[in-house]
């Protein structure tokens, strides 16, 4: 590691003012920063210097969610070679997933970075890191046959509608990703939904089967939607064993993914009890009523109600900032996601709309939230006066 940092020493004079390179300095900082902590502090106050900085925070929660995309790839390919009824090992279904999914995530991540280097080197900016874990999410909560050139185009008006033209990271108002899958669902509905699109239709270098191309498989949620009991069973629906978004079906990998973010403080605890208690409350009293066909704790497991709860209710940036906030915030969508589910069967997954109508709430919660200290403290003060 000495020999990359002196080596990055000795090259950085081209980048700064004056330098032959100068134009690339928003390049040249973005990869240092990303390779080692920033070492300048405030010149001014009092300094607590920490050695995670965001983009530390970035990179943790991408290792938070290894867990469910490697479980991912290989459901891939579990699917295509159940679906073909044919035998595979792990390996065999292991490197089919990996196939179908690398290019999306490369697609996902050439785009979407290229146009924050872009942005970066126009303005004269830092490159930031938030794309760093929206890059990845992208390709996590699309179906497997969604094409890369979706996929291009909806990380291109995330990233600028979506992010840049409020200001970059830390400003944006709803989350990058899911609004990257808001865009393909309403702009190509069929590459979102329906029974085609969520099983690997084609073998990749001799791996896995080349399926019909009217192959159809349901999700859970499709069958939920046109009032079925899902044919996949609880435990299935645990451990992911069945069609859905690449990155969503396993509570399992998706539970590791909580401790870890937990366990490092990066997500909040409130925000995501409050949805999984708020979700279950309101599938129970849709159960009692009749309005639901399955069980309270199957929309739980199901869809992207946990991988939502986990990993994109809680973003620091869109979410509610108030410790009281954020019981309110995940409460609202927990309850709304599983009402869009059972009320509105022509958007089965309700959590991409419950957690983007919470985004766009989370500013007015903190809001009420702040007032409400604000005139309980006048109150005492007067009280005591």
């Amino acid at each position: 590691m000495s020999l990359l940092r002196n080596y990055l020493n000795k090259i950085k004079p081209n980048f700064e003012e004056g330098g032959k390179l100068h134009s690339l300095r928003s390049v040249f900082d973005g990869f240092e920063t990303f390779l080692y902590v920033p070492n300048q502090t405030s010149k001014s106050g009092t300094n607590i210097h920490d050695a995670i900085d965001s983009k530390r925070i970035m990179s943790m929660v991408v290792i938070a969610l290894l867990p469910a995309l490697l479980f991912g790839m290989y459901n891939i390919g579990y699917q295509n070679y159940t679906a073909a009824g044919t035998q595979g090992t792990f390996l065999d279904m292991f490197m089919l997933g990996f196939l179908a999914v690398l290019p999306k995530i490369l697609v996902s991540y050439i785009v979407g970075l290229g146009i924050e280097f872009a942005w970066a080197q126009w303005k004269g900016e830092e490159i930031q890191e938030g794309y760093l874990v929206s890059g990845i999410i992208i390709p996590m909560i699309l179906p497997v046959g969604c094409p890369l050139w979706a996929i291009a185009i909806a990380v291109a008006f995330a990233v600028i509608f979506g992010k840049e033209i409020f200001g970059g990271t830390g400003m944006n108002i709803f989350n990058v990703a899911l609004l990257a899958r808001a865009f393909l669902f309403f702009s190509y509905p069929a590459k979102m939904s329906g029974d085609t699109v969520w099983v690997q239709t084609d073998s990749i270098f001799g791996f896995g089967n080349t399926l019909p191309d009217a192959y159809t498989c349901a999700t859970p949620l499709g069958q939920i939607a046109q009032g079925d009991v899902p044919s996949a069973t609880l435990l299935d629906s645990i451990t992911g064993l069945i069609p859905g978004s690449i990155g969503e079906t396993s509570v399992i990998a998706i539970a590791i993914g909580a401790i870890i973010l937990l366990w490092t403080g990066i997500a909040s605890w409130k925000t995501m009890l409050s949805v999984f208690v708020s979700g279950s409350v309101m599938a129970w009293i849709f159960q009692m009523t009749g309005q639901s066909p399955v069980e309270w704790y199957q929309h739980i497991v199901i869809g992207g109600f946990c991988f939502g709860a986990v990993f994109m209710a809680t973003d620091p940036v869109t979410s509610a900032r108030t410790e009281t906030g954020k019981w309110i915030y995940g409460a609202i969508i927990g309850a709304l996601a599983v009402i869009i589910r059972v009320m509105n069967p022509g958007f089965p997954e309700g959590m991409m709309l419950a957690i983007l109508f919470g985004n766009m709430m989370a500013p007015t919660i903190d809001y009420f939230v702040v007032q409400g200290n604000i005139n309980k403290r006048l109150k005492r003060m007067d009280n005591n006066g």
